[in-house]
């Protein structure tokens, strides 16, 4: 299990925001992004003082996995669902696991 607590990110705004402006993020906290089609989706740390690791999906499947710093990091990758878990939260997590989001 990679989360308990998961937040989906539905609206644009939400999207658009990520995990910008917080302080942290719980270690059994994700946040997930759902799309309708699968495309280039693009992560960036501005604003986020913490690091996360992002999973790309691509129906269910693991597409990509990238750690990111704070601040600084920056990933694009195809998907059709992104997931961002705390830093090391996603150690463990290979291209072609099959990822299910439940709740």
């Amino acid at each position: 299990m990679l989360a308990s607590d998961i937040e989906t990110a539905d609206s644009f705004l939400q999207q658009a925001r990520g995990l910008m402006f917080r302080r942290s993020l719980a270690d059994d906290a994700a946040l997930v992004f759902q799309f309708d089609d699968t495309a280039k989706r693009d992560v960036h740390m501005l604003f986020v003082p913490f690091g996360i690791d992002a999973i790309w999906l691509v129906d269910n499947e693991v597409q990509a996995t990238k750690r990111l710093k704070p601040w600084l990091g920056l990933g694009r990758e195809s998907a059709d669902t992104l997931i961002e878990v705390p830093a090391g939260a996603a150690d463990g997590v290979d291209v072609g696991d099959t990822v299910e989001i439940v709740g």
